[in-house]
């Protein structure tokens, strides 16, 4: 019985898909600017940012949505009512239920 090699008539080398290029830039940097290393994403733009309001029924759920989830308590699909009811309630007690989960987590 023999044993079957791999026979390459060059050997390869091994390839780091992960390895990252120091000399190549991370995204086109503004003229005059250096990129970082270290920065993931260019700094936004204020002159691009659009302009509209959320209406605060829909800022107090996605408040409370957010607050459940920090306290270790992920909302289910089927907590959507509950949620949208709570956020139809004064800011005062939307206020109140956060500061309570805040105070779990």
């Amino acid at each position: 019985m023999t044993t079957t090699a791999f026979e390459h008539s060059a050997p390869r080398s091994f390839v780091d898909p992960y390895a990252v290029d120091e000399s190549a830039p991370i995204w086109p940097a503004p003229a005059g600017q250096v990129p970082d290393a270290d920065d993931l994403l260019p700094p936004p733009d204020p002159a691009q940012r659009l302009s509209f309001t959320i209406d605060p029924r829909d800022r107090r759920r996605l408040d409370l949505h957010a607050a459940l989830t920090v306290a270790g308590i992920p909302p289910h699909p089927e907590d959507r009512d509950v949620i949208d009811q709570l956020s139809a309630l004064p800011a005062g007690i939307n206020a109140a239920l956060q500061r309570w989960l805040h105070h779990t987590a």
